[in-house]
């Protein structure tokens, strides 16, 4: 049921191998719709997943990646209680939708990344969050918030 992998232009640019700060090093990136199961409803729901796929730009040209390409291959999700990178390990956090809420396990931040791998069976690795009475109040303030908007009527009599 998942999808083929697309590589991706970058919106601005248009191109497909983005450089980064070091111009010896770009990347590609890549999506997937995949068949996701909402932690709040149970129900089934298309997800779309990112990816880059890091290299030396010299290696990524070699490959003649192009806008739109189906590649064979996966967007893994990989969740963990370490890092992936220490210089800048906050890059890489769990957030809890638009809470802005880390999620934790025992107060330990969970980390958050995703990849592309060619082996179409790899797994997705996930780790479950315990904090969940803190997001629970805070999307309960953000519905709350939302439902008075909602809810508001315009005042009956406007005529003076």
């Amino acid at each position: 049921m998942t999808t083929k992998v697309t590589v991706l232009a970058d919106q601005t640019t248009n191109a497909v191998i983005n450089s980064s700060s070091n111009p010896e090093f770009g990347y590609v990136r890549v999506s997937q719709v995949r068949p996701m199961i909402d932690e709040k409803s149970g129900f089934l729901r298309p997800r779309l997943v990112t990816a880059l796929i890091p290299g030396l730009v010299t290696d990524l040209q070699l490959m003649s990646f192009y806008a739109g390409q189906q590649l064979d291959g996966k967007v893994v999700i990989e969740e963990s209680l370490t890092p992936f990178n220490n210089k800048t390990p906050d890059r890489d956090l769990k957030v809890a939708g638009g809470t802005g809420i880390v999620c934790t396990v025992e107060g330990q931040p969970i980390y958050r990344r995703t990849k592309f791998s060619f082996d179409i069976n790899a797994q997705d690795t996930f780790v479950k969050h315990d904090n969940v009475d803190q997001l629970r109040d805070a999307y309960a303030a953000q519905s709350g918030t939302s439902s008075a908007i909602n809810n508001a009527r315009p005042a009956e009599d406007l005529s003076i």
